[in-house]
């Protein structure tokens, strides 16, 4: 029997309402082919490198390839981003966050500005919509920033750090693309004013240790990747140093986190709480959370080696996703999982070619799995630039 390949084309809405709080999986269409104790530290032994030849670049599928797949969806992502983009409730800008997500990748791929255009679009209506904390009657804070409430979740009219640190992951990667290509003008410079002031300054002077240093692995890095994006356009020195902190601690916490995964020794293992080394791990839905900051910081400092992108992407091809369509839900390889890599694991691909060949042929595709290929396609083109 033949399988079938598939591609999922799916908006923020759609992933939203089929999985939950996190992810989702939507109608199909076709693609064309192309144990409790802690295990030991890796620290105190480095973990063998897998065995595997390296594909020839011009094996995998190419930039263009990626990018017909993702147009696929470029009508209905405007028809269904816009309202979140627009809407006051951050939960729907927690959605909203693949698309621009989706839409820088594959600016950065392709160069084309009308994915900027689209992406600047969605997180300058995001911040539009912000209102006065004070004017939120169920807020916690009433402070003198800007923000916005969520009921649509069980919130009662609250301002969430959650939702708003998992959009301005990405709405902060957007200012450090624009930065690169050299687009620092009036928008840049009000979005980048806007991020500092009303998302991160705001956030950590209501409390860090509950606000930014979350106490899971997953709700750190959401804000150690705004900490890390932020270094790099910010023009002030006193909040560089404070992101570098902030991205700094994580990336420590994260390094005494990692053990050596008990299934797999070329392969990282890591809990989802913090100090805590006990299986099955991270689930894997909320790994990709880990995997969008650690595969960023890769690329914009020297934290993460291409020893542990080497590892990680071990864990992904050999023990999250050992074959076909054999998903595990969580980074021991136990449980059923769903195979969304979408949001993180799909970007360890720019690393190394033969993982990317393995994800080019991954079943469980949406427009934001599409674009971060189309954008690990041209990495490893360009030769790892």
């Amino acid at each position: 029997m033949t399988t079938r390949r598939t591609v999922l084309l799916l908006g923020a809405a759609s992933v939203l309402a089929a999985c939950g709080n996190d992810k989702a999986l939507a109608t199909m269409m076709p693609l064309p082919a192309p144990s409790s104790s802690p295990p030991p530290d890796p620290s105190s032994a480095p973990l063998p490198a897998p065995s595997s030849s390296r594909p020839a670049v011009t094996r995998l599928r190419s930039v263009a390839d990626w990018t017909s797949v993702f147009q696929q969806s470029w009508d209905y992502q405007l028809r269904n981003g816009l309202p979140l983009s627009r809407s006051t409730d951050s939960w729907d800008h927690y959605g909203l966050s693949y698309s621009v997500d989706s839409c820088v990748a594959m600016f950065r791929a392709t160069g084309e500005g009308r994915y900027l255009d689209r992406a600047l679009q969605f997180t300058e209506n995001v911040a539009a919509a912000a209102t006065p904390s004070a004017s939120l009657p169920q807020s916690r804070f009433h402070d003198k920033y800007l923000g916005w409430a969520s009921s649509k979740t069980g919130q009662n009219g609250d301002e969430v750090p959650l939702y708003e640190s998992y959009f301005w992951r990405y709405g902060t990667g957007l200012l450090v693309a624009m930065r690169d290509a050299g687009l620092t003008g009036d928008r840049y410079r009000r979005l980048l004013d806007f991020a500092e002031v009303q998302v991160f300054e705001k956030w950590y002077s209501r409390g860090p240790q509950d606000t930014v240093y979350r106490g899971m692995t997953h709700l750190s890095a959401h804000w150690a990747l705004i900490a890390l994006n932020l270094a790099q356009v910010t023009t002030d020195a006193t909040r560089k140093a404070r992101y570098l902190a902030v991205a700094g601690d994580f990336d420590q916490r994260m390094r005494r986190q990692l053990r050596r995964n008990p299934v797999e020794p070329t392969a990282y293992f890591w809990d989802d709480t913090w100090g805590r080394a006990k299986r099955p791990g991270q689930d894997v839905s909320h790994g990709n959370g880990v995997m969008a900051y650690v595969t960023e910081a890769r690329a914009r400092g020297n934290a993460w080696t291409d020893a542990d992108m080497t590892a990680l992407s071990s864990l992904l091809t050999r023990v999250i996703w050992p074959g076909n369509a054999t998903y595990s839900a969580y980074v021991d390889g136990t449980g059923s999982g769903k195979g969304w890599f979408s949001d993180g694991f799909v970007k360890l691909g720019r690393y190394d070619p033969a993982t990317q060949l393995r994800l080019d042929s991954h079943r469980v595709v949406n427009s934001q799995f599409a674009a971060n290929m189309a954008l690990n396609a041209r990495i490893l083109r360009n030769g790892g630039a």
